[in-house]
């Protein structure tokens, strides 16, 4: 049921192989979510974790981040508040690169509003088609992440029940509060776990799922940023060298939010 760009598809795959196999060695350590509730974020845990997700570089902090104590506040803060940057960024690099990739070869075959208008044609590259979307769906987008950036940051401190404890306070970075606050009734509960699978998984199971996100975050973070590098900046990625279409940024900017 979807309309399929043939001639991309056989170079996109090539493109994301070589992009993956090159980004691969670029990894560097950084901490790792843990599985225990009670979690105190030292410079002696990044120490003990950053060995688990890469055996090689082990801890890499050769700016002192971990150290830095951002704002006036606590190493433990700080390194919080960096974990957490570091875990959203990752999983919105990983929805932006499977994105990439998918909108570069299907788009849905009915109309994208009421007066018929069709989604934007694989022709054009994701920033295009973002560029190409009406002003309204680009703001029921905004919105609905603003919508979950909001929500993340809810905690029972700040007067609701179901938040968790913030993660520049002792509690667990990268995890989201379920939909309990919601005040209707949605059809379910979870965002990680929307229909509960994965209820009764071992709390080890749970330590190497998470150490595995962060290691694929960091990877898609540097495959997104080498496709838009690609398009933007001729010549940059020389791997995807025509693969991925040359456009000239608005403002030299590419996906303008609203531009």
């Amino acid at each position: 049921f979807f309309f399929f760009n043939t001639k991309s598809i056989g170079t996109m795959k090539l493109a994301i192989t070589a992009l993956l196999a090159g980004s691969a060695a670029a990894f560097t350590s950084s901490p790792a979510p843990k599985s225990s509730v009670a979690l105190h974020e030292t410079k002696a845990d990044l120490q003990e974790l950053g060995p688990k997700l890469n055996p090689v570089v082990g801890f890499f902090d050769p700016l002192g981040v971990a150290d830095s104590a951002f704002w006036g506040k606590s190493d433990e803060f700080t390194i919080g508040w960096l974990r957490q940057a570091e875990i959203k960024h990752g999983r919105v690099a990983m929805a932006a690169f499977v994105g990439y990739c998918v909108q570069s070869n299907v788009h849905f075959p009915w109309a994208m509003t009421m007066d018929g208008t069709p989604f934007p044609s694989t022709d054009l590259s994701p920033p295009e088609q973002w560029d190409a979307l009406p002003l309204a769906s680009r703001l029921q987008i905004i919105l609905f992440v603003g919508f979950l950036e909001f929500y993340s940051e809810l905690t029972p401190g700040g007067g609701v029940e179901s938040g968790l404890t913030h993660y520049t306070k002792g509690g667990i970075p990268g995890k989201y509060p379920t939909f309990d606050a919601i005040p209707h009734p949605i059809p379910f509960k979870s965002l990680y776990d929307p229909f509960g699978f994965h209820k009764g998984m071992s709390e080890e199971a749970k330590e190497k799922r998470l150490r595995a996100e962060i290691n694929n975050g960091r990877l898609a973070q540097l495959g997104i940023f080498g496709f838009l590098c690609a398009q933007t900046i001729p010549g940059s990625v020389p791997l995807l060298n025509g693969v991925v279409p040359t456009i000239e940024a608005k403002g030299a900017i590419a996906m303008a939010p609203l531009a």
